[in-house]
């Protein structure tokens, strides 16, 4: 998360540090970046969320999450969907991408890698069993739309990889 394009209480990050993506369990959505605001605001906590893209279904399982952290907490929420600036796979912070590949998923690559991945040019991504680049796409989607399904040749391993979006 960077600092100019979040808005976080510090005494509501442990809370928030506690609610999963629900697509992806070891991400908390603090490390996956769709919080964008979480302020108290007359004993009320105001949060924003971005969906990773629009339609996301998990959206309103996050907001349910996040309002019984809360809580849980003692805090009444208010949770908003905000769609402007759209997510980024940039907003995933550096943990969050170690969590992704420690679960067996491909962290998303830069922009123009990621179009050369996914296009069939180059064998960038790489698999997070064994961590050879010897792998190919087997499906643009994977197990969720912002996911491509890919296939190690050296340990024969399928895998998802995490679709760059910018």
């Amino acid at each position: 998360m960077t600092t100019d394009q979040v808005n976080i209480d510090e005494e509501l990050i442990p809370i928030l540090r506690q609610v999963s993506d629900p697509e992806i369990p070891v991400l908390s959505i603090l490390d996956m970046g769709v919080v964008r605001k979480a302020i108290v605001v007359d004993e009320v906590v105001e949060v924003s969320i971005t969906p990773t893209y629009s339609g996301c279904p998990a959206m309103d399982v996050i907001g349910e999450d996040i309002t019984a952290a809360l809580a849980h907490a003692g805090y009444q929420a208010k949770v908003n969907l905000v769609l402007s600036p759209a997510w980024t796979t940039d907003w995933i912070t550096p943990e969050g991408r170690k969590a992704l590949l420690a679960y067996g998923i491909a962290p998303p690559l830069t922009a123009t890698a990621d179009k050369k991945a996914l296009l069939g040019g180059e064998q960038l991504v790489k698999c997070p069993q064994c961590g050879s680049a010897n792998t190919e796409m087997l499906s643009q989607f994977g197990s969720t739309a912002c996911k491509a399904l890919f296939k190690c040749k050296e340990c024969q391993e399928p895998f998802d990889y995490f679709k760059c979006l910018t």
